[in-house]
């Protein structure tokens, strides 16, 4: 591995740390929000601001934050496999 892939990875793993600081954050604003979730799945209404920001925040971490972390995670430790290796 050459010292710009070594360094590469090292940033990847800051950078992943760095993005489950933010996904705890997230986590605690949704916590922190009043839940009115059941009253809003049968409302006819717009939603009010803290079920529709928890929404988000849960939509972000599921389809964006999640997935970056893990696949990011994944790229900071990959090595390539020697070619004798199955």
């Amino acid at each position: 591995m050459t010292r710009q892939e070594e360094e590469a990875q090292k940033e990847l793993r800051r950078i992943v740390e760095d993005l489950k600081r933010v996904r705890s954050q997230l986590r605690d604003i949704a916590a922190a929000l009043p839940s009115n979730l059941e009253e809003a799945m049968y409302a006819e209404e717009d939603p009010d601001v803290a079920t529709e920001v928890r929404s988000i925040i849960e939509c972000v971490l599921t389809d964006q934050i999640g997935p970056a972390v893990r696949d990011l995670a994944a790229a900071s430790e990959y090595r390539r496999k020697d070619r004798d290796e199955p």
